[in-house]
């Protein structure tokens, strides 16, 4: 009988029949794993099936293919801390919905992992948007990458140059300095500079980075009908941050 015990991330709750629950995890030396919580929709278990939450999971099946049932231990209640800041919440919302459009069923993904527990930790200690926005971006960037979808940003795509970098082109994810760009700065999406590029007001870099990754994520992970679901929560996001810091943007 197949089973295993690892430190998860949840990342969706699902109703199953009257008290169950199918939830999905991100599991450290799993990746992306389902399985049935027994008791699911009781009141001991609701606070901890709740997306962002780091847990201890047990699964177990009869096969390995099968869905299997799962026992949850609570070790980190980061819904709970950031329930007062709908931004952050927001935030966790995107990263469980990215995550489950951008790596595959029970393959390993210990850095997405790595990089998810962390980006959470920030949220919590990081009181200022203007400070941990700039983590989540990255972790965006991150995620593309881990999906096989990398930016190029570390050198001019045209020169080579590694410095002086300005922009970035919504074809290919390569960086572009400002001279490169010439006549094409228009089509081009704008590089932050926590991201490499040339530093403007913090909260200008914010927006811009926000619409460099919606860019690429559309593109890789919401181009069909069938992720729509999925990409409501980084909209929202998106929405979310463009009304607090679009109006900063020259």
């Amino acid at each position: 009988m197949p089973n295993w015990r690892d430190g998860a991330i949840i990342l969706a709750v699902r109703r199953f029949g009257e008290d169950a629950s199918v939830v999905t995890l991100l599991a450290e030396k799993h990746g992306r794993h389902a399985g049935l919580v027994r008791g699911g929709q009781s009141r001991k278990l609701r606070p901890v099936l709740q997306p962002g939450n780091h847990v201890m999971a047990n699964w177990r099946a009869r096969l390995y293919d099968h869905l299997g049932y799962m026992t949850l231990e609570l070790l980190e209640p980061y819904a709970a801390r950031l329930f007062d800041n709908p931004l952050k919440l927001a935030s966790v919302a995107a990263m469980c919905a990215l995550i489950q459009v951008a790596l595959a069923e029970r393959e390993p993904a210990a850095q997405v992992y790595d990089a998810t527990r962390e980006l959470l930790t920030v949220l919590v200690r990081e009181a200022d948007d203007l400070a941990w926005l700039p983590a989540y971006i990255r972790w965006e960037v991150g995620i593309l990458a881990a999906a096989g979808f990398g930016l190029a940003l570390d050198k001019c795509a045209v020169t080579g140059e590694g410095g002086n970098l300005a922009y970035v082109s919504p074809r290919t994810g390569a960086a572009v300095t400002k001279a490169a760009a010439g006549k094409h700065v228009g089509r081009l999406l704008v590089l932050p500079g926590f991201l490499g590029g040339v530093e403007k007001p913090l909260g200008q870099d914010v927006a811009h980075g926000m619409q460099l990754t919606a860019h690429f994520i559309a593109r890789r992970f919401f181009s069909s009908q069938a992720n729509d679901n999925m990409a409501s929560p980084r909209q929202r996001l998106h929405a979310m941050v463009e009304a607090r810091y679009a109006s900063n943007e020259s």
